[in-house]
């Protein structure tokens, strides 16, 4: 089968600039990439046309042979057209298209090797006040400083870093594979650019030793369980020259003996005599900033809620204050006198007498007697 003009395969005139052929490839090539189109035995034959195409029009020399010639004129050694072997620019553009693909964009002239360090985590245990108020304390985290036997250069002292033989100092190398010329990070080196023959002892060659800091943090009011706070730059350094990591402070707040937390708001259990609760009266509430005295209605039963409002905790991002709900658990007298049982007796059997004391008592034994009718 006749081979395509490689004009026409790239769908240019034959007097477009380098720049209209770069651009009509990668167009191409980014349309018909194998990655795109898996499986796409067609697609598969398109890239590879475009791929020669390219590699003869993008070298000028090769151009002009075509140009003058046609495809009898280019040398069959070079592989029809020579993949992988038509100079810096095809590298170059394949390295745009794949950032393009992969969210990224190809650095022309080498990759970087300037990496961001890692962040740490500190994990703080405070109390609820704590986590409701806000304060400020100091934690000691693990730091990296310049060794001082070295001078940050990590080669024992009188001797220098010698730079890589194996990539010249860039950090990384070329593969080439096939067609394609992939570039990784240097084995020998890892990136650095520099070999250490002599390392300091002090730092083993890293240029850096580890010490312990103190740092202030601030807890904000209103934090809640589970929330971290940034402090930035504070991780570990970066590699190369690159940029520190952040350090992340976890917050976790202890189980409160009285309270518990939801968002913004508070519960809490109290207890209320029976007494108490069939006569009302004024009842203590325990509040994060001291107890507070509430009127408590005649008859309350088991279980009622009463809300305190604004009692609860102003949350790290809330525009008011939570509430606090004070759950009622009625408590049952023991270890009685014997007076005490003569009167509870006597209310006992007085209570009997009628049932609009106790409404629920008398709607249970009414759905109690309809179910056995």
């Amino acid at each position: 089968m006749a081979k395509r003009d490689y004009y026409e395969v790239l769908g240019v005139a034959k007097n477009g600039s380098d720049d209209d052929i770069k651009k009509a490839y990668r167009k191409l090539a980014m349309k018909f990439h194998p990655d795109r189109n898996p499986g796409d035995k067609t697609a598969e034959d398109k890239f590879k046309e475009l791929n020669e195409a390219y590699a003869v029009l993008s070298d000028a020399q090769k151009r002009e042979t075509y140009d003058r010639f046609g495809h009898a004129g280019l040398d069959p050694s070079q592989g029809g057209a020579g993949f992988g072997r038509g100079g810096a620019d095809f590298a170059d553009v394949f390295g745009d298209i794949f950032g393009d693909i992969f969210g990224g964009r190809g650095q022309r002239g080498g990759r970087s090797n300037v990496y961001r360090g890692a962040d740490l985590r500190y994990s703080m245990e405070i109390g609820l006040e704590q986590a409701a108020r806000g304060f400020a304390t100091e934690i000691r985290v693990p730091s990296w400083e310049k060794c001082e036997l070295c001078a940050g250069s990590g080669a024992k002292p009188g001797t220098k870093p010698e730079t890589c033989g194996t990539c010249g100092g860039a950090g990384n190398v070329r593969a080439q594979q096939g067609f394609f010329s992939i570039q990784q990070t240097c084995p020998t080196c890892h990136g650095t650019g520099r070999m250490i023959p002599n390392p300091c002892t002090a730092c083993d060659g890293v240029g850096r030793t580890k010490r312990t800091k103190t740092l202030e943090v601030k807890i904000p009011a209103g934090i809640d369980d589970g929330m971290r706070i940034r402090s930035s730059g504070n991780g570990e350094p970066g590699v190369n020259g690159g940029p520190a990591g952040d350090l992340y402070v976890e917050i976790h707040v202890r189980e409160h003996p009285v309270f518990q937390r939801d968002g913004d708001d508070l519960h809490v259990v109290v207890p209320v005599r029976m007494t108490m609760a069939a006569l009302g009266g004024r009842l203590k509430v325990p509040t994060l900033d001291g107890s507070v005295e509430i009127d408590l209605p005649e008859g309350t039963q088991p279980g009622r809620k009463l809300r305190l409002k604004a009692k609860g905790i102003k949350g790290v991002r809330s525009q008011e204050v939570g509430d606090l709900y004070a759950h009622i658990e009625i408590e049952t007298p023991v270890r009685l006198t014997d007076r005490q049982r003569e009167i509870l007796a006597e209310l006992d059997r007085s209570l009997l007498d009628n049932d609009r004391h106790s409404p629920k008592e008398k709607s249970w034994t009414d759905k109690v007697k309809d179910f056995f009718k």
